[in-house]
């Protein structure tokens, strides 16, 4: 009679905690402390400052595969590889994976943050000597036990939910570093591609021009033997010539320098890559119009910038976890288990009895009415975090406009000054044609033949060189513009392979998975992808 009077009264109390506190519990979930982000404000110009010149094109931006303007099918080979090789590339990818755990963890804390299942078997012996002797003629049993116990944490301020919001925008903006690394890499790979075309270049008009310096050297110590000139003609084409060929090892330096370089960005030990660069050798010629877009559209396009604002979220968020704690926090904790012993008439297999039962259940609360401060001062940290990330984003929206000013006027000018020096190295080869006839004539001396041979050579390394400055500001626009990461849309952001090793390693549930793309909006509620358990 008393066992069911104690069931009884344990289930009235149940039912009438479920009606009164579940009631609040849900009308007061829903109130969040903290600040709700705000997309910080961001100052761009109308136009770029160059917008009138003919070969931009302000209206739109096509940068999505903007290595593709360069018609160079072994630069899109390169790319393409190093999208799949590169190693870089890979660990920004794993941190993505690595945030959406991070997301679900924080996702987890939404519900009954412990639940143990526990059993014990215990030999007990007590003292002869202790207090309950005197009482007590029990001092040897067993007992068993099994249990299971659960404790809640009402999200009543908010505070997990705010650490969802921080975790989710924590993984976006993984996702977004992930785009960032995804732009360099594409710039790094096209920049080093278009360098080792450059030197290729360069070295070839260095022996082009060794060779003519050769033949002059022949010549004038055919009329040094002759007795036609002197000594003096014959050192000068030495002097000439071992300068020329002096300057092919430091070309040849840069070259081999560049090969290893490309071959790391592709995934490779540094090696000599000639037999992927097999081709015509041609330095990639930029198109005769650039889609440059306006300086708002960098908002949207840089992955950076995207960066910048997600981190901030993220610390909007920070801001309410840290400040839910400085209200009482409400859980509702309880425990269910089977205990007996072998005391008296007791036996270890009464266990499994109603009356073995033991229930615990209730609310309880827990307030931190003297911090000295000190969660109001955590508070304040945190809002200075958030000052700085908002002042980061705007300085980086600034630094973003610097880089394609900086970009375009480079573009711009080097091709001003590469017409200039097609003239000059036209100019200069017609110079040198006409000393060596006079010279040939007996009409001028030796050092004009030899001046005029290094005056080519000059404009034509000049040349060369900004032909290859001129493709490599176009690649620093296009990096500067964001374009690029838009390849990996609707790809994971590590490759299948890897995917598979860690899925063998371990129970990735639905992570490992193509996840549905995510806003770079962070003014709309971030997505949120539920635990895989």
């Amino acid at each position: 009679m008393c066992n069911n009077f104690d069931r009884l009264f344990a289930e009235r109390w149940v039912i009438k905690l479920s009606r009164v506190w579940l009631p609040v519990l849900l009308l007061l979930a829903g109130c969040t402390v903290g600040p709700d982000f705000i997309k910080p404000a961001a100052e761009t110009g109308e136009q770029w400052q160059d917008a009138t010149d003919r070969q931009l094109n302000t209206a739109s931006v096509e940068d999505q595969e903007w290595w593709k303007t360069f018609n160079d099918p072994i630069l899109n080979q390169l790319i393409a590889r190093a999208y799949l090789e590169n190693l870089n590339l890979r660990v920004v990818g794993l941190r993505v994976l690595e945030a959406r755990a991070q997301l679900g963890v924080a996702v987890g804390n939404l519900y009954p943050q412990t639940q143990q299942l526990t059993g014990s078997l215990n030999k007990i012996a007590l003292s002869h000597r202790a207090a309950q002797a005197a009482y007590s003629s029990i001092f040897d049993f067993t007992q068993t036990q099994i249990g299971l116990t659960a404790s809640w944490e009402i999200d009543f301020w908010g505070k997990f939910r705010r650490a969802i919001e921080s975790a989710g925008a924590s993984m976006q903006a993984a996702q977004a570093d992930y785009d960032n690394a995804l732009v360099s890499l594409t710039a790094d790979v096209a920049h080093a591609y278009i360098t080792i075309r450059t030197l290729e270049k360069r070295l070839n008009i260095a022996r082009q021009n060794v060779e003519t310096q050769r033949e002059s050297l022949h010549i004038a110590e055919i009329r040094y033997n002759g007795g036609t000139t002197s000594e003096r003609d014959v050192e000068q084409a030495k002097t000439v010539l071992a300068n020329t060929q002096a300057s092919i090892p430091a070309l040849e330096i840069s070259l081999r320098q560049q090969h290893n370089a490309l071959s790391v960005l592709l995934g490779m030990p540094p090696k000599p890559v000639s037999d992927l660069l097999a081709g015509t050798g041609h330095i990639p010629a930029p198109p005769v119009q650039v889609a440059v877009g306006i300086p708002a559209d960098l908002l949207r396009r840089r992955p950076d910038i995207r960066h910048a604002e997600l981190q901030a979220a993220a610390q909007s968020a920070a801001i309410g976890v840290t400040k839910a704690t400085l209200y009482p926090a409400l859980s509702l904790t309880g425990s269910f288990g089977l205990l007996s012993t072998d005391v008296h008439s007791f036996a270890l297999g009464d266990m499994f009895l109603g009356q073995s039962r033991t229930v615990n259940f209730g609310p309880s609360v827990q307030w931190n009415i003297f911090n000295y401060g000190q969660i109001t001062n955590q508070v304040r940290v945190q809002d200075v975090r958030l000052q700085e990330l908002l002042i980061t984003y705007q300085n980086t929206v600034l630094s973003a406009q610097r880089d394609v000013e900086d970009n375009l006027v480079a573009f711009l000018r080097s091709q001003e000054r590469a017409l200039f020096l097609g003239e000059s190295t036209a100019a200069a080869q017609r110079s040198l044609n006409l000393a060596a006839l006079q010279y040939r004539q007996g009409i001028t001396d030796f050092t004009t033949v030899l001046t005029a041979q290094q005056a080519l050579l000059t404009e034509q390394d000049n040349l060369a060189s900004t032909l290859g400055d001129i493709s490599n500001d176009l690649v620093g626009v296009y990096r500067a513009l964001g374009g690029g990461w838009q390849i990996r849309e609707g790809k994971e952001p590590i490759p299948e392979q890897i995917r598979e090793q860690m899925a063998k390693r371990t129970d990735w549930g639905g992570l490992l998975a193509p996840a549905p793309a995510q806003s770079a909006d962070v003014q709309t509620p971030i997505g949120v992808s539920w635990p895989q358990w």
